[in-house]
């Protein structure tokens, strides 16, 4: 599973059928697998169950769900469903999510996220793998007084963690399988993101954990219209601070200078790059900001890099 796309479910634009239509174009053009995020419209995991069901072959995941808001035993209920649904094709993602949602949508304090986040996996881990907990943290309590595992969940399903903080960076590699950076360039990966996340995950003597990379990218004849609309985009990135961070780590002055917009030869470059920085999968999103003609050109040139 080393290259991907995300289908933009989050703007509420596309029916559910014209998702399931969109994951069917991406395969046929040799893309491995298929993305969505999680906002306040579609439930990421619920459509990838769907798309499971409707597209085979096709990997699925989710990018990201916040863990605020949440409980490790619904998570799992609702992940361990969605791999028994897709024959074990799916991939879950937490986040620590933001400040300006967690307490301005859900009402709960944005205190303490990272350890959050350590108890959230340290639960979620002992259900998805055994189908039982018995943990109580200071934030989180998950116990079983009930079976909570589901026939046809296997193999466990992978957690990764949308992480790029130093932080959030060693909970990831002691306690994930991976990790989901966005607008994290080559740079910030090879300096920063993926030698930190690789010491947390040696000192717990555990293998190197995933680096899924989420790229912004479009193949398209018209680059200077695309960027425009790529920096409109992109702008609300600065505002949060952990965003703010690795754009400047990554050497950019703007999210959209981390873009790869341009022909063929542009896309395949940037993807280069990324892995050779220690990205093991390449995640395109965006692509459909030029259209539908981009988009499928932009998919069926990443299909050539699979």
């Amino acid at each position: 599973m080393t290259v991907g796309v995300t289908i933009d479910t989050p703007s509420g634009a596309l029916t559910l059928d014209e998702v399931v239509r969109q994951a069917r174009e991406a395969r046929a053009a040799g893309v491995k697998s298929v993305w969505f995020g999680q906002a306040f419209g579609y439930d990421s995991l619920t459509v990838a169950a769907v798309v499971g069901r409707e597209v085979p072959d096709l990997h699925l995941g989710s990018s990201a769900l916040p863990v605020f808001g949440r409980h490790p035993l619904i998570v799992s209920s609702q992940a361990q469903t969605v791999q028994a649904a897709t024959g074990g094709r799916y991939h879950l993602g937490l986040a620590l999510g933001t400040k300006l949602f967690t307490e301005g949508a859900f009402g709960l304090t944005f205190e303490r996220p990272v350890a959050r986040l350590r108890e959230f996996l340290l639960a979620l881990r002992q259900l998805t793998e055994t189908g039982r907990a018995d943990f109580e943290g200071e934030l989180i309590t998950a116990r079983t007084p009930l079976p909570a595992s589901v026939p046809g969940a296997e193999p466990a399903v992978p957690l990764l963690v949308a992480a790029m903080g130093p932080q959030a960076l060693g909970v990831s590699g002691r306690l994930a399988d991976g990790i989901l950076p966005y607008l994290a360039g080559p740079r910030a990966l090879e300096q920063h993101i993926v030698p930190a996340l690789n010491r947390a995950a040696a000192e717990a003597g555990r293998p190197a954990p995933r680096v899924v990379a989420f790229v912004p990218a479009v193949v398209t004849g018209d680059p200077d219209r695309v960027r425009d609309k790529a920096h409109e985009a992109l702008g609300f990135y600065q505002q949060i601070p952990s965003y703010a961070r690795v754009i400047e780590q990554s050497g950019a002055a703007h999210p959209v200078e981390l873009a790869a917009i341009g022909d063929e030869k542009n896309l395949a470059e940037t993807v280069r790059r990324y892995r050779d920085a220690g990205a093991t999968e390449v995640v395109v999103s965006g692509s459909d900001l030029g259209g539908p003609d981009d988009r499928l050109r932009t998919w069926e040139a990443l299909g050539e890099l699979a």
